[in-house]
C-alpha cells in the first residue's frame, strides 16, 4: 500500500470550501492518492474512520473544527497504532490547532502529511476522549451557548459577544479537585483541564501545557469578589490575569462540582457532578510541526496512578 495515500474526513459544512478543494488538488498533483469523505450527522466521523482503517488507510486527515477533530481522534484512539492523524483546522476557534502551531491555510496544513508523526497524549473522562481541553465555569456556558449563526458572522468574536450579553447569569460555583499530592476546593469562576493550551476561541487557560508529557495541566481561577468586572477582563483580554490562577500538572484529577458549574469537553457539554480526568500517554500519532509549542521534544512518559 502506497505511503502517499490518505483519506480526508471533511465536515459537511466545508463541502464547498474552495481553499480545501484547491489544496487537495495540489496534493494530488504532488503524487498523493488523496480521497475525500463528508460527514453529515452524528456518528459519521467514527464510521468513516472505521471504514478507512478497514480499507488500509494509514493516514487520516480531520477537516473541521475542534469538535470534528475530537470525534476523529476518539475514533482513532480505539484502534491504536493503525493510522496517523493530520489536522486540517476549519472551525471558528481551532483552539488545539492554533496552540499546536498548525497552519490555518489548508494548503499549508496539508504539508504536514510529509512530516513524521509524533506520539501525543489524549485525555479521558467517563469513557470519553478529548484532544484539547475540558473547561468549566461561566466561560464554558458561553462557549456551549454561542450560536452557529453568530459564529458565521463574527467568527471567534462571537464568544466575546455572547459572554458580554450574559452578565446577568454570572455566578460563581463550588468545586473540589484532588489528584496526586494536590487538593483544592472553593468557589471558582473558570477551570481548565488541558492537554492543549487554549479554549473558547483563544482564551489561554493552560499556557504551559504539553501534549506529549503524559500529564494534564490544571488551571483554576478562584472567584474574586467583583465577578462581573473580572469576567469582562477574561473575555476581552484573553484571560490576561495569569497570576490569579491556581495551577498543577497531574496524571489524573478528580473533580466534584456543585450545581451551577458548567463543564464541556472540547466544546461539548459534559454531565456529572463527580468526574475523573486521566491522561492517556502516547495514545495517538499526530503530524505536528517539528517546532510545535505542544511538543516537549522528549518521548512521552507513562505516569502510573
Amino acid at each position: 500500500m502506497s505511503e502517499r495515500r490518505a483519506l480526508l474526513i471533511l465536515h459537511g459544512k466545508q463541502a464547498l470550501n474552495e481553499a480545501v478543494r484547491t489544496a487537495v488538488e495540489e496534493k494530488r498533483k504532488q503524487g498523493w492518492d488523496l480521497a475525500v469523505r463528508l460527514t453529515w450527522e452524528a456518528g459519521d466521523a467514527q464510521r468513516l474512520v472505521e471504514e478507512a482503517l478497514a480499507t488500509g488507510y494509514k493516514k487520516i486527515i480531520a477537516g473541521g473544527g475542534d469538535g470534528t477533530l475530537r470525534d476523529i481522534a476518539e475514533a482513532l484512539a480505539e484502534h491504536a497504532g493503525q493510522a496517523t492523524l493530520v489536522l486540517l483546522p476549519l472551525g471558528t476557534a481551532n483552539d488545539f490547532s492554533r496552540a499546536a502551531g498548525i497552519p490555518l491555510e489548508p494548503a499549508e496544513a496539508l504539508k504536514l502529511l510529509d512530516v513524521p508523526a509524533k506520539d501525543i497524549d489524549l485525555g479521558e473522562v467517563g469513557g470519553q476522549i478529548f484532544l484539547n481541553m475540558a473547561t468549566g465555569g461561566f466561560g464554558s456556558q458561553v462557549t456551549a451557548n454561542t450560536s452557529e449563526d453568530l459564529k458565521k458572522v463574527l467568527g471567534g468574536a462571537a464568544y466575546l459577544f455572547t459572554g458580554l450579553s450574559r452578565f446577568g447569569e454570572l455566578h460563581a460555583a463550588y468545586g473540589e479537585l484532588h489528584g496526586p499530592d494536590f487538593h483544592w476546593s472553593g468557589e471558582l469562576l473558570a477551570l481548565g483541564i488541558g492537554n492543549g493550551r487554549q479554549a473558547g476561541g483563544g482564551h489561554v487557560l493552560c499556557p504551559q501545557a504539553l501534549a506529549d508529557d503524559g500529564l494534564l495541566d490544571i488551571s483554576i481561577l478562584p472567584a474574586p469578589q467583583e465577578l462581573v468586572g473580572t469576567l469582562k477582563n477574561l473575555l476581552s483580554d484573553g484571560f490576561g490575569i495569569d497570576n490569579m490562577f491556581v495551577r498543577a500538572r497531574l496524571p489524573w484529577v478528580e473533580i466534584k462540582v456543585a450545581e451551577g458549574l458548567y463543564i464541556n469537553l472540547d466544546g461539548e457539554p459534559l454531565e456529572g457532578n463527580s468526574l475523573r480526568f486521566t491522561a492517556l500517554p502516547g495514545a495517538l500519532k499526530v503530524h505536528l510541526p517539528p517546532d510545535s509549542p505542544l511538543l516537549s521534544g522528549a518521548p512521552p512518559v507513562s505516569h502510573p496512578g
